[in-house]
């Protein structure tokens, strides 16, 4: 079945280029209508035109379809009410939401200012969050939202110099979570993608003839499913040079001590136990987590539950 989007308005932050110009052209190959949101400016966020938006929205038209420009800077939530407002007075309708624009401030954490940590947590982290609060009512009144946040492998797993970067992309992941609870009977659905992408972002970093192969292209696929009507939900989609795989946070099946080795040397006493990969499960809310260790505990002391 061929997954289309007929009808459908989107917005792709970031879209003037690399990985969010790929997924607004795609969208809209496939009859989604496109706000093409991007500041203009460079990867570390300096500066900033309209002329890389614009090109994209001529890109779109010179194969038959339907978008408009958008300079919003994500950062600054009164400029993103205005771009949703734009998309509704034109479209009257905002389906999907593509949260991907962003920017680098790659320093260690010895040496990197705080400002530029807030820098990059406002646009990528509340970024997210204001566009997807301008968005939010919208899809709450027609039922119908399919969001898609940007991770990164730097928040999930680390990478050195970019402690600015992987709190944000880390945060989105909590968003998410959340937001799945509450969106979901309003037909929302809320998805993260991991991409690996030869993009400026990333250009220099990795072997020549290897970043030829991490396009925004071989990406893009990732993002087409996670805001189709039959999209999954909650899910962390890892895409890159082709390939794709799913990210899972797990948590260990948990021991209970007794009241006597509830101490740190009782968990060093079991460490190998508690630390051990069998058993381990995806939890789906946070209240598992206490419904989990108090049953545990409530087994351990046998204690009779009515």
């Amino acid at each position: 079945m061929t997954i289309r989007y007929d009808g459908k308005v989107a917005i792709v932050t970031g879209a003037g280029q690399g990985l969010g110009r790929s997924h607004a052209i795609e969208l809209a190959k496939r009859g989604a209508k496109v706000v093409i949101n991007d500041l203009g400016g460079a990867k570390d966020g300096t500066g900033g035109s309209s002329e890389a938006a614009r090109s994209v929205v001529a890109e779109i038209e010179a194969l038959g379809g339907e978008a408009i420009a958008n300079g919003a800077n994500v950062a600054k939530y009164a400029e993103v009410e205005a771009m949703v407002k734009q998309a509704m007075d034109q479209w009257g309708r905002v389906d999907i939401l593509v949260n991907n624009a962003g920017i680098l401030r790659d320093k260690s954490f010895a040496k990197g200012s705080l400002e530029d940590f807030q820098l990059v947590l406002d646009v990528h982290l509340m970024g997210t969050v204001n566009c997807t609060k301008a968005c939010w009512d919208i899809m709450r009144e027609q039922e119908y939202g399919r969001i898609v946040v940007t991770t990164s492998s730097s928040g999930l797993y680390g990478n050195f110099g970019q402690s600015n970067y992987g709190s944000a992309k880390m945060g989105v992941i909590g968003l998410m979570n959340t937001l799945v609870q509450e969106g979901a009977k309003y037909n929302i659905r809320v998805n993260a993608l991991a991409p690996t992408a030869g993009t400026r972002m990333t250009e220099g970093l990795i072997d020549e003839k290897a970043f030829e192969l991490l396009t925004p292209e071989t990406v893009t696929p990732a993002v087409l499913y996670l805001v189709g009507e039959d999209s999954p939900n909650r899910t962390i989609l890892c895409a890159g040079a082709g390939s794709f795989a799913v990210t899972r946070i797990v948590e260990s099946d948990s021991v209970w001590l007794s009241p006597e080795e509830q101490t740190p040397e009782g968990i060093a006493a079991h460490w190998d136990e508690i630390s051990s990969t069998a058993g381990e499960k995806a939890l789906q809310a946070g209240f598992e987590q206490s419904f989990k260790m108090v049953g545990k505990a409530v087994e351990g002391l046998g204690i009779k539950l009515d």
